[in-house]
């Protein structure tokens, strides 16, 4: 049996958990950074504390980078995973779910229950597809992407790194979203939004933009977007 460790033990985390139940795929526990947090039970499942608390467990446990709905935080998590010679788990699919086989699923990913998704998508590592969510034909989602529920994306969408789409947003067919954008929940997206960017509205609209002329680190580029981008639906 496939034995997990979840980054994260918040309502996403607990949501894993209960999607590894439904796939027979045993949890040993989350890690959360708050020291306060090491030692408590969640749904069952014992909060172990971070990294380095579970070295010994490296060669019997995959880790999921993606118990967060926060894309910067997906990537910060999964550097340090790697950087520890941790595993990372392979993708985790819904069994009520049905794949064409010409779509292809990264690493950490994570598939709910009640997605659809057609044929011919490519998904990146630690992308998250929540529940209810429609993919449709040719999409390309980005490393870290974070898909609430029931958003639609349409044929031939594309989705750049860490972005974010927020629940029941529609995109429509051909739409490019830049990486580490955030759509803002139920908005309709018919134009391209650009990278570091929130759209949001019906239409969207773009309502901030960042230029960042350096490579950041994973901390100080997320504090960055949480700060100025209105409207931050991220959890």
């Amino acid at each position: 049996m496939r034995k997990i460790v979840i980054w994260g033990a918040g309502g996403h985390a607990r949501e894993i958990n209960w999607l590894c139940e439904e796939m027979g795929v045993q949890v040993a526990g989350f890690l959360d950074e708050r020291p306060e947090m090491k030692g408590q039970i969640v749904n069952g499942v014992p909060v172990l504390g971070t990294l380095p608390d579970i070295e010994a467990l490296k060669d019997e446990v995959e880790l999921i980078c993606a118990g967060v709905g926060d894309p910067a935080l997906k990537k910060r998590f999964a550097y340090h995973t790697m950087q520890s010679g941790f595993r990372i788990a392979a993708p985790l699919i819904h069994p009520r779910i049905r794949l064409s086989p010409r779509n292809t699923i990264g690493e950490g990913s994570m598939v709910c229950e009640g997605a659809i998704l057609t044929d011919n998508i490519k998904i990146g590592q630690h992308v998250i597809i929540n529940r209810s969510v429609n993919v449709s034909h040719d999409a390309v989602i980005g490393d870290y992407v974070t898909i609430a529920p029931g958003v639609n994306l349409a044929g031939n969408v594309t989705i750049d790194e860490g972005a974010y789409i927020g629940i029941g947003a529609s995109v429509r067919e051909k739409c490019h979203i830049g990486c580490w954008s955030i759509i803002g929940g139920g908005a309709f997206v018919r134009d391209d939004v650009p990278e570091f960017a929130m759209a949001a509205g019906v239409p969207a609209v773009v309502k901030n933009g960042l230029i960042f002329p350096e490579p950041l680190s994973f901390e100080t580029e997320r504090n960055q977007i949480r700060s100025n981008l209105l409207g931050n639906e991220v959890i």
